[in-house]
């Protein structure tokens, strides 16, 4: 950003909201960083702590920033959402416990490269209080990588928080059944135990843990189930705006036909066919370039408008299995947020069924 450099020109000190708040007040935070799953990990570590008695606060990069947050004088804690912008310019990030949960190329159009949005990243640990309250996803090769020594762990057999045999266990700790969850994709499972273990270094206890994960129902335009309309399923994953969440969301719904496409933010589209969906429909500016990646792979059609791609996603999937929304792609060409794009399936999808207006 022009600013920015004029400001390094200058010699003059850029500081972040949360270096301001760190000045300000003292009290504990914890952070949660990654290319995708942040704000779903940051509401379940929110509602473990106040299940176990604690006042916690979210902030960030979500509706309150943090030198905003720590205007609440009964809060005990503060969980941080941490973009790459904060992290990236903040003279001295400051929060432990902090989690790092995944790392795929996004936000390139705003990033010089991929190692300039890696290494902002990666700040998320340069605060914490000891190499322990550094938490690391072991089944992502770039934050395994990255992880200090004696990070804790999460997301292989044997790291400190792991599935196996259906249980959810911490440190040697059964936490809770995978058949009680709320939700138990194989995404869903990693946001899991990020949070349980960010959450008890934070102050929570297992009970509370389990709780928040038997009730957590999934926040709204991420992978959330919208209607069944004569034999077949509509999935609203608006939120995916990064090819790495669309071929997540085909991995947990093998076989679905995608509308795909948006505003590409410089992103490489071509891993998209190993999802290997049933069809794709492409919207958007980028509908070209879907269109391209997904040739060879599977029948394409481009659509011209939310409703004509809901239509052709549902004659392609002729009386059953899944239309997933889940874009790989901003939402700035058509609308102007991802949430008002997935509102637009959902209306269109519920007209559907007789419940609204096309």
């Amino acid at each position: 950003h022009p600013v920015f450099a004029a400001a390094a020109t200058a010699g003059v000190q850029v500081l972040d909201e949360s270096d301001l708040a760190t000045r300000w007040d003292t009290r504990p935070r914890c952070a949660v960083t990654g290319t995708n799953g942040k704000t779903t990990v940051v509401t379940l570590v929110t509602d473990m702590l106040q299940r176990s008695g604690l006042v916690a606060v979210t902030a960030g990069n979500t509706d309150t920033p943090l030198v905003a947050a720590i205007d609440d004088v009964d809060a005990d804690v503060f969980v941080v959402e941490a973009s790459s912008f904060r992290l990236g310019h903040a003279a001295g990030f400051s929060a432990s416990p902090a989690v790092w949960l995944n790392f795929a190329p996004d936000h390139l159009d705003v990033h010089a490269d991929l190692a300039a949005y890696e290494e902002a990243k990666a700040r998320i640990w340069e605060g914490v209080a000891s190499p322990g309250d550094a938490v690391a996803n072991l089944a992502d090769a770039v934050v395994a990588a990255r992880a200090p020594s004696g990070a804790t762990g999460f997301g292989t057999l044997d790291a400190a928080c792991h599935v196996r045999a259906g249980v959810l266990t911490l440190e040697g700790s059964p936490v809770v059944e995978v058949e009680e969850m709320g939700r138990s994709m194989p995404h869903d499972l990693e946001n899991a135990q990020a949070a349980c273990i960010l959450a008890v270094l934070a102050g929570a206890n297992l009970e509370a843990c389990a709780g928040s994960l038997r009730s957590f129902s999934g926040l709204e335009h991420r992978m959330s189930f919208v209607a069944e309309v004569d034999g077949i399923r509509y999935v609203d994953d608006s939120k995916a705006t990064t090819p790495h969440a669309t071929l997540t969301a085909m991995a947990a719904l093998p076989g679905a036909v995608l509308i795909v496409g948006g505003r590409n933010k410089g992103l490489d589209l071509e891993r998209l066919a190993d999802g290997r969906p049933r069809a794709v429909v492409a919207i958007g500016e980028a509908a070209g370039e879907m269109a391209a990646a997904f040739d060879g792979a599977c029948p394409v059609v481009i659509a011209s408008s939310m409703e004509e791609a809901v239509m052709s996603a549902r004659d392609s999937a002729a009386g059953t299995g899944t239309v997933l929304l889940s874009p790989g792609c901003s939402s700035f060409d058509w609308y102007g947020s991802y949430a008002e794009r997935g509102r637009d399936f959902q209306r269109i999808v519920r007209a559907l069924t007789g419940d609204g207006d096309a």
